[in-house]
Order: C-alpha cells, then sequence, then structure tokens
C-alpha cells in the first residue's frame, strides 16, 4: 500500500493552482449521458474519482478520451441502464448517474452506492423526489431499481427532505426531459449545482435558479453538445489556504474563486489569518504569527463547508484558546481525531459530532492512517508542521480527491515522499 513520508517544520512559500472542481466534474460527466452528441469537459481534475466515473460510463457504451486535462465524451453508444455494479460501490457520487440514465432510458438500475466511510449517508432524500416525478422504485437486495410508470415523466413540484447536494442534481438531471415545468424546492444552492445548470443551459435545457433554494426547469426533448470548463475546486482551495496558513507560509493560490469560499475567509479573519485577494482570482496567504481560537459549525453551502472541517482543526491546534468544531453533516467523518492525538494535539471528541480543541500544543511526526479523502488531507497538514518525520497510511484515499497533492506541495516546500 503506498505511503506519504513528511519531513515536518517547512514553511511553504510561493504559487500553486487550483484544480478543477471534482464534485463538478463528476456531475458533468453523468450529464453527457443525455446527449448523443459530443460533449467537451476542460479543466477536469486527474484524479481516481473521476477515473472511476470514466469507467462507470464507458461500461455503460460511453467513448471517453482524456488527456491534458481535457475530457471529451461521447454517449451516443450507451445501450445499459445498469451501470457496473463493483464500480458504483466505489464511488458515492455515481448515485447521480440514476436521474441521467431514467431521463434517457425511463428506468436505471444500480447498487447502493459506496465511497469514503463518513458516516451513514441514505439516499432517502433521492428516492423520495423520484417517487415525487412519478418514478417507481423498488429495492431489490442491494439494487434499487427506478423505473417510470409512463412514455415520459411528468414534470412536477419536488420538495426535497433535506438540502442533498446529489439529490438535487438527481432531480435536476432527471427532471430536463420530463413533459412540463418542474420545481425543486429545498435545493442545495452549492457552486457545483450552478455550474451543472449553466452546463445543462448550454446545451439547450431551460432552468431558472440553479443554485438556489428553488430550481425550475421546463422539460425540452433533447439536448445538444456542448465545451464547458469547469469550475475551480474550492475545497482543495481552501486545503492550501489552511495549509500555507498553518505553516505560517506565504503562499498564492491561483484559479480560485474568493465568494466560493467567503464563509471560510470570515473565519480565517477570525483567527488571525493575514490573507490578501488579487484579481479576484488569487488568495495571498501572508505569514501569520499567532493565530486566535475559533468555533464552527459545518452547514450546507453557503455555509462552513463539511470537507474543510478536518483540515481547519490542525490550525486550531496551533490557536490561542480553546475552538469547538460541530460536525451537522456526518457523524463518522472525526475519525481523524485520535491520529491528531497520537501527534500530540490536545483534541477530543466531545458526542459524535463534536470536537474541542485546545491551543497551541506543538505536534510530532508519527505513523498515521488516513480514512478518508479530508481526513488525509488534514494529516498531511499536520505532518507537514510536525517536529520530525511522520508516516501516512491509505494515501491512496487521498489520491481519490486531490491530484498529486504530494508533487505540488513539495514545489512550494514541503518535503514528501511517495512510497509504493
Amino acid at each position: 500500500m503506498p505511503k506519504f513520508i513528511i519531513q515536518g517544520g517547512s514553511s511553504l512559500k510561493g504559487e500553486i493552482e487550483v484544480s478543477g472542481a471534482k464534485n463538478s466534474a463528476l456531475k458533468l460527466m453523468a450529464a453527457a449521458l443525455l446527449t448523443s452528441k459530443d460533449v467537451l469537459l476542460v479543466n477536469v481534475p486527474d484524479i481516481e474519482d473521476i477515473h472511476t466515473m470514466k469507467k462507470i460510463l464507458e461500461k455503460l457504451g460511453a467513448k471517453i478520451e482524456f488527456n491534458n486535462h481535457e475530457m471529451h465524451l461521447n454517449c451516443a453508444g450507451v445501450n445499459s441502464y445498469e451501470p457496473d455494479y463493483k464500480l458504483v460501490k466505489k464511488l458515492r457520487a455515481s448515485v447521480v448517474v440514476i436521474g441521467a440514465l431514467v431521463a434517457r432510458f425511463g428506468k436505471a438500475k444500480i447498487p447502493q452506492p459506496g465511497g469514503c466511510i463518513i458516516g451513514s449517508r441514505p439516499i432517502d432524500t433521492h428516492i423520495n423526489a423520484f417517487k415525487q416525478l412519478d418514478i417507481e422504485v423498488k429495492e431489490e437486495k442491494d439494487f434499487y431499481l427506478f423505473e417510470c410508470k409512463k412514455a415520459r415523466l411528468s414534470g412536477a413540484k419536488i420538495i426535497l427532505d433535506e438540502m442533498s447536494v446529489t439529490a438535487t442534481e438527481n432531480a435536476l438531471l432527471a427532471a430536463v426531459f420530463a413533459d412540463g415545468i418542474s420545481e425543486i424546492h429545498l435545493a442545495a444552492s452549492e457552486p457545483e449545482i450552478k455550474d451543472l445548470a449553466d452546463m445543462l443551459e448550454k446545451m439547450g435545457a431551460k432552468i431558472k435558479g440553479g443554485g438556489t433554494p428553488v430550481i425550475k426547469i421546463q422539460g425540452v426533448d433533447k439536448l445538444t453538445g456542448v465545451e464547458h470548463r469547469i469550475i475551480p475546486d474550492r475545497i482543495e482551495a481552501g486545503t492550501f489556504a489552511i495549509a500555507a496558513a498553518v505553516s505560517r507560509g506565504d503562499v498564492k493560490i491561483k484559479n480560485m474563486i474568493p465568494d466560493h469560499l467567503a464563509i471560510v475567509l470570515k473565519k480565517f479573519k477570525k483567527a488571525n489569518i493575514t490573507f490578501d485577494i488579487e484579481n479576484n482570482s488569487t488568495l495571498h496567504i501572508k505569514p501569520t504569527t499567532i493565530f486566535k481560537a475559533v468555533n464552527i459549525d459545518t452547514r450546507p453551502y453557503p455555509g462552513f463547508p463539511t470537507d474543510l472541517q478536518a483540515p481547519i482543526s490542525v490550525l486550531f491546534t496551533q490557536a490561542k484558546g480553546t475552538s469547538k468544531i460541530f460536525e451537522t453533516m456526518y457523524e463518522g467523518r472525526l475519525g481523524y481525531v485520535k491520529e491528531l492525538e497520537k501527534m500530540g494535539a490536545d483534541i477530543k471528541k466531545a458526542d459524535t459530532h463534536t470536537i474541542i480543541i485546545n491551543g497551541p500544543t506543538p505536534l510530532y511526526g508519527k505513523e498515521i492512517t488516513s480514512f478518508d479523502i479530508r481526513a488525509g488531507a488534514t494529516l498531511i497538514i499536520a505532518a507537514l508542521i510536525a517536529d520530525g518525520e511522520s508516516t501516512i497510511d491509505k494515501i491512496e484515499l487521498v489520491d481519490r480527491g486531490y491530484e498529486k497533492i504530494d508533487q505540488r506541495l513539495n514545489n512550494i516546500g514541503a518535503k514528501i515522499e511517495r512510497i509504493g
């Protein structure tokens, strides 16, 4: 199994470019199922999750070429509504192929999705959304069968049980070809959803309110091909910003959208991090001597993102005072706490959703294990500032979400060696 060996104590300096958004690219790939014409995606991150989704679509019959962050997709030959069992179990985001397949074939058969083990994430919200579109849902052992009761879906008012990103995307993809008008209420507002809506509109869909709590869709008969540039990955930008700040570095994080990190930057100010926004596309993190403790509750966008609560915990180990993080989304996302404790952090789980961090405390190099994508990034940040050498196991999980993170951080002063 591959590992990272990291020498701590380096201050990051230089410039680093943000990749395209993973959580946008995966859904845009699924959207290509809605047309028989060519789709070109630009700024696609070269990460494991993208390759898994590529294999899922290819198994369905798609032809895909992926080079130099550009992906050419043609789904004219897709002739199956049953994605590969093993591949879907590897990637939870693959759940969004349901909406696209139901829109295309009137049915989809899919295993219960997999992905990171970060708590209970059932697809009840998806199922209820599909039922409101008059789609019949049958559960068969480990599979779900989704089937339209009529020749064509009918537009409907869909009220989601919660502001689920993937449920919003599934409902949007399914409703594009529905007869009449559909409305999605309690829709998630993440930038990645607006990116999906923007691409679908360029393909000929009629959508209003993408990226807002109410999305209106006028069904159309067909979609055409498109060329679309994927938005920057706000989670990667935030991860690099935290790494730069906690290392007391001087780093310019380029190709990012400041508005997508508004709440994070607000917390940075409270934590006494010094930074500037340049040309509305570059976040310049400057050296900071003393960090202040801050409390954080994760929330759906535009709230503080759950994907950054683990990375920012490392910053709080170096902040003066007591910080509290309340993880409202996934109770299983606090597994990294024990690993930071091993390194010397004064960090405790108060309950399944809350951690308390007292700082500042020095961190020391240890042998530690990544449990999911964001925990892996968290431990890399911790190892960068630790005294001595750290070894991180299960880094293949990090590769699922961050493109060549070791090489890119090494380019700005980190000392990371990949073994295996």
